[in-house]
């Protein structure tokens, strides 16, 4: 793993495991939090009935109290008139009063008086509860207790609390309740609120630690992009003065082959010719020796002069890469017969050194390919800037070849990679066999001059 991946994943990861554990940990206090707050609001809510309960039987009693302390009344009748008197109050749309015996017999019951007379001490709610048994067992002190029941707006059994108390005269227990399904569904609603809420926080903080990696990676992109481009602008730096450091080196090589020892060659045969001379035409077996001597030194002249023109072509440092290249064309014409068009599109002011002799290099290797292997009859080249590129385009009408992958290139197209690779620029080639070979390079070259140029057509 690279480096750099390296180092913004050190500072990702813990991020993330920050972020995940507070929100942990912040998730699991606002649930705990919220199911305290949810259980005091139910709390409340049945406080509230509860006092609502105690307030209505409070209010039984009261209206029963003349009849309880009324002496001239006879027992049957005064339980009539108390059973009169609960069955008229009612509250709301499901709130009345109940009666029941000491054994389980329901005495009254306005909603259901199908139930009067009946014994119901072991009744049972749909919870399997048994109601009136437990019931009776709350009312001797005075108490409350919830169960499943019948409410007469729905028709349905829903949870219900029941305040109870004991009429001592009678062994009566006298009840009322309330429906709690409502506070159920408070309860329900506030448990999905609260919920609600942790989840748009918890979904706010995964927001925020996103949108924290997501600055976090596009800065590190950016550093690094930025990294990148300085880093890869030195590499350039530094390959161009390769580059130049090479083409310097080759010049000065070119230039000591052709001026020093070429020339101590050519004064050598010089004086090797006029000892011919004086010695005259009488045989002298000397004359063969000599004779061969200036063969082998004219053989080593040509010689250095053809490594001296490899190494720097002193045409290219004299007229330019239009002469040296013009050149280089007539020379393949006169030796090959091909058909030869060029349409060279340069800028005014001369290429950098490095690309001038890089663009000769890839031409002269490109026809010498052709030479050798293409069996060409006719070559086109092109060269022209475009958007601070300057474009060059070698193709024949050769029996091309299937394009190799860079492992099966050979040296000459190995070479014209690297020294394009070297000035950043592009190498296409595209053959196919019986269609010819067409080989087209990118080099950058604003870069290089750093404006636009005027350009000259030379062709």
């Amino acid at each position: 793993m690279p480096l750099k991946i390296k180092v913004l994943a050190m500072a990702i990861i813990p991020l993330i495991f920050v972020t995940a554990t507070i929100t942990y940990v912040n998730l699991k206090q606002a649930r705990e939090l919220a199911a305290t707050q949810i259980q005091t609001f139910e709390e409340n809510l049945l406080a509230s009935k509860r006092s609502e309960l105690q307030n209505y039987m409070d209010l039984a009693m009261t209206s029963l109290s003349p009849v309880l302390s009324a002496t001239w009344m006879h027992e049957l009748e005064a339980q009539q008139e108390v059973l009169r008197i609960l069955r008229g109050l009612t509250f709301g749309d499901n709130g009345y009063f109940f009666v029941y015996d000491a054994q389980g017999v329901n005495l009254m019951h306005p909603t259901l008086p199908e139930l009067e007379g009946k014994a119901l001490y072991n009744l049972r709610d749909v919870a399997g509860d048994y109601v009136i048994r437990d019931l009776l067992s709350v009312a001797k002190e005075g108490g409350y207790h919830r169960y499943m029941w019948h409410k007469p707006t729905d028709g349905g059994a829903v949870d219900k609390l029941a305040f109870v108390v004991t009429l001592p005269r009678w062994g009566w227990m006298i009840g009322t309740g309330l429906y709690v399904d409502d506070i159920a569904a408070d309860v329900t609603k506030a448990r999905e609120e609260v919920t609600h809420n942790i989840h748009s926080a918890f979904f706010s903080v995964i927001l925020v630690a996103a949108l924290s990696i997501v600055i976090i990676v596009t800065v590190g992109v950016a550093f690094n992009l930025h990294e990148s481009r300085i880093a890869s602008r030195r590499i350039r730096q530094l390959a161009h003065k390769s580059v130049q450091f090479q083409v310097n080196q080759r010049r000065h090589f070119a230039r000591e082959l052709h001026d020093g020892i070429n020339q101590l060659m050519v004064s050598a045969k010089f004086r090797m010719e006029l000892a011919m001379r004086k010695l005259g035409q009488a045989a002298n077996p000397a004359h063969q020796e000599i004779d061969k001597a200036l063969e082998i030194l004219n053989l080593a002249i040509q010689e250095v002069r053809r490594v001296s023109h490899d190494l720097r072509p002193s045409l290219l440092d004299d007229m330019g890469l239009a002469s040296a290249l013009n050149s280089l064309l007539l020379e393949y014409r006169e030796r090959t017969g091909w058909v030869i068009k060029t349409n060279m599109q340069l800028p005014d002011e001369r290429l950098p050194e490095d690309i001038e002799i890089t663009l000769y290099r890839t031409i002269q290797e490109a026809l010498h390919n052709a030479e050798k292997h293409a069996e060409a009859t006719a070559v086109n080249l092109r060269i022209w800037e475009k958007e601070g590129d300057i474009y060059t385009c070698v193709a024949d009408n050769g029996c091309g070849f299937i394009t190799p992958v860079a492992e099966e290139c050979g040296i000459g197209l190995l070479n014209m990679t690297d020294r394009i690779e070297l000035l950043s620029g592009e190498l296409t080639i595209k053959s196919e066999q019986g269609s010819g070979t067409t080989i087209l390079v990118r080099l950058p070259l604003e870069q290089y001059l750093g404006r636009e140029h005027d350009r000259r057509v030379v062709s």
